[in-house]
């Protein structure tokens, strides 16, 4: 397997699962992730949230989550040093969208044909870049149905533990579905996962 760089785009207040879940998995995997904010250097500790449903099936409840350090200078950001970039949902996509250079980091990833994900909210980035979802199947909170239909894009209710994965895309409802929606990211980066017996690495290199 080689070693993959992913950019992770977020905000203040985006969803802590999809931060640190989708960090953690990549690096134990051996990947590099680099957490980036706008307006933001690295060192500089980003609040998350946390978000669940009910009992109000209409919206949802907020709550404070950890601090992330964010990784690198947002100004110094080169996609040309990254093999594919992640959009995290929760609060922050709303606002991070707002920035022209949020938008033309995904022009170049489409440009270069590189693989793009989003979950949850991170949907509402990609609709501020009609051009990379044109044509596309695509998932994501509901509320951000209608905004894709302002779009080509097609917006596709798959449940919230499932993932879609449209040729160098892949877009997911929420956080319940990171399972499925990393995997389907690691397909797109040729990650392999082996599974071995028990010990059997132990036997391997004694036999040596």
């Amino acid at each position: 397997m080689s070693v993959k760089n992913i950019l992770m785009l977020v905000g203040e207040f985006s969803e802590e699962y999809e931060i640190f879940v989708f960090q953690q998995t990549f690096e134990a995997l051996g990947h590099s992730v680099d957490i980036v904010c706008p307006e933001t250097k690295a060192g500089y500790r980003l609040t998350t949230s946390v978000h669940d449903f009910g009992p109000d099936l209409m919206t949802w409840s907020e709550h404070r989550g950890h601090a992330i350090e964010i990784s690198k200078d947002f100004d110094a950001v080169d996609t040309a040093d990254y093999d594919a970039v992640y959009v995290a949902g929760g609060r922050g996509p709303e606002i991070i969208r707002t920035f022209p250079r949020i938008r033309e980091i995904l022009r170049e990833f489409h440009r270069d044909e590189k693989p793009i994900a989003s979950i949850c909210h991170g949907l509402q980035v990609l609709v501020a870049v009609p051009e990379v979802i044109a044509g596309k199947r695509v998932a994501g909170l509901f509320t951000v149905e209608p905004e894709v239909a302002l779009t080509d894009a097609t917006y596709v209710k798959i449940g919230p533990k499932a993932a879609l994965r449209d040729g160098l895309l892949v877009t997911a409802e929420g956080w319940t579905a990171l399972a499925e929606f990393m995997r389907e990211f690691m397909t797109l980066l040729g990650t392999e996962v082996i599974h071995h017996p028990v010990g059997a690495l132990d036997q391997a290199q004694a036999a040596e």
